[in-house]
């Protein structure tokens, strides 16, 4: 059971890998977009655009949106990129297919042909207009990767002999994404109107029921079926519609609800609750992996307090350390429902960061907006102790703490020989050959590799290569210690088992 646990776990830090790539592209877009709507606010509110100064705002916004509106589309990449056996671009490829397979199957315009039913009911069409995010973008990745894993050395007959190998790869990933939509096709709009209903029961909970919303808001952010509760709490799918109402000019006193309440707990988490986590991570990281911690993280940390968009920070951890994640939902859940409760109120049209709080206070529905500061470092203050406890007392794997062991020590490691393709060479016999080799992968100083049969392996054969030593940390697994030529070996070694 533990060694199944270990495998799942491996799993969820390889794909938290495979997103920091196309994560560490969000964070500027994000910057970008807060710039853009201070200096052009009917971006964000409606309008006209007039001037040099708004035009240029626009233009950011626009710029920073290009990516941050697809970043389903960067997941899919990215996971199918990094999940590979060998980071191949084949398997990006073959995770664009997939994606546009299932998002184009499971369009409404789709749909509604094969299942005319769906159209007949307003909560499984929502979940069909909903369906180009993020998760699919994993899904998809998750099934390009495979498919190049599996099928990169088919052999097909010699009339079909075009289509061995890599060229196969799109193909299986086409018809897997098939297979894939037609599950969905029936699974995902069950599972969507579930949380709908769900929804409209934590709307009599009042501020408790704020609470509940934004847990499971962050819960489900992995999954894209917070957009299911967000339609039932923001818009009018139900006759709430919370930011509708507060960007119309309304107050409490026209609609049934303290308006704003299902928005305003967001701010103090996203402006001064993540750089409080931020900080908290930093702070965990390895001394040798700060500044790359910082690089990543501080970057993501600004760009929710400006603008609240938060996915840099979440998807930088959240396969990283899932426990983690959880505790972290668990956190927005307390601090909506005491923001709902205290009677701050502040709305966004975008998402909770300094921005949407700088226009919205000036809204007739925005009350107690001064409340902001004492939310606001409570928030950092709780974030942090919090954050800092979790990580250092239960070791976990959050980004500057992946187990890339003693990288300081290992960068110092020389190799005997400099002749990569020779270390290569008898590393490879040492682990039995190209046939005994499943995965290939190296950090900053380790060839990673994954083996079928471990009692193949000869740790004295590999060392007579030169390399600073041998770690097997699991059944099936073997590290060899380089040091920072590493990429050379790797390289070497990949074509080698081609």
């Amino acid at each position: 059971m533990r060694e199944k646990e270990e495998r799942v776990m491996k799993y969820l830090q390889k794909l938290g890998k495979a997103l920091m790539l196309p994560v560490a592209c969000l964070p500027i877009c994000g910057i970008l977009m807060g710039i853009g709507y201070f200096l052009c606010p009917a971006t964000m509110q409606g309008g006209d655009i007039n001037g040099m100064k708004e035009i240029i705002g626009m233009f950011l916004v626009k710029a920073g949106g290009a990516l941050i509106d697809n970043m389903a589309i960067l997941f899919a990449i990215g996971v199918g990129v990094g999940m590979s056996d060998d980071n191949d671009g084949t398997a990006g490829l073959a995770a664009m297919v997939s994606w546009l397979m299932i998002t184009t199957l499971l369009s409404e315009g789709v749909v509604t042909v094969i299942r005319p039913s769906v159209a007949e009911n307003a909560k499984y069409l929502l979940a069909f207009q909903k369906i180009a995010n993020p998760f699919i973008g994993i899904i998809s990745g998750i099934i390009g990767s495979t498919c190049y894993n599996k099928f990169k050395g088919t052999k097909l007959p010699s009339w079909l002999a075009f289509f061995s190998g890599k060229r196969s790869v799109a193909i299986v990933a086409g018809v897997v994404s098939i297979l894939t939509s037609a599950v969905l096709l029936f699974v995902w709009p069950i599972i969507f109107a579930g949380l709908v209903t769900i929804g409209e029961s934590i709307v009599k909970l009042d501020a408790v029921g704020a609470g509940i919303y934004a847990f499971l808001n962050r819960l489900l952010i992995p999954t894209g079926l917070h957009h299911a509760l967000n339609n039932v709490f923001w818009f009018d799918t139900i006759g709430l519609g919370d930011l509708q109402a507060f960007w119309a000019g309304k107050t409490s006193a026209d609609v049934s609800w303290s308006l704003g309440m299902y928005m305003s707990g967001f701010f103090p988490c996203m402006m001064f609750g993540i750089p409080g986590a931020a900080l908290a991570m930093i702070k965990c990281a390895k001394p040798e992996k700060k500044k790359l911690a910082i690089g990543l993280i501080a970057s993501a940390a600004l760009c929710s307090f400006i603008c609240g968009v938060t996915e840099p920070f979440e998807f930088g951890f959240m396969f990283l350390a899932p426990a983690l994640y959880v505790v972290y939902a668990l956190l927005y859940g307390i601090f909506v429902a005491v923001t709902a409760a205290l009677g701050f109120r502040a709305g966004f049209s975008f998402s909770a960061g300094a921005t949407d709080l700088f226009f919205s206070s000036s809204l007739p529905a925005a009350q107690k907006t001064w409340m902001i500061i004492p939310l606001g470092i409570a928030a950092f203050i709780i974030f942090y102790v919090v954050f800092r406890f979790a990580i250092t007392k239960f070791d976990l794997k959050t980004p500057g703490r992946e187990d890339d062991d003693d990288v300081e020590a290992e960068s110092k490691a020389v190799l005997a020989n400099n002749d990569f393709t020779e270390v290569a060479k008898i590393i490879l016999e040492g682990l039995g050959g190209k046939e005994n080799v499943t995965s290939i992968d190296n950090c900053i100083t380790r060839l990673r590799l994954e083996v079928k049969d471990n009692t193949l392996v000869n740790e004295k054969k590999i060392k007579t290569a030169g390399v600073a030593g041998v770690i097997r940390p699991g059944k099936t697994s073997v590290q060899v210690i380089i040091g920072t030529q590493v990429q050379h070996v790797a390289d070497e070694f990949k074509l080698l088992c081609k």
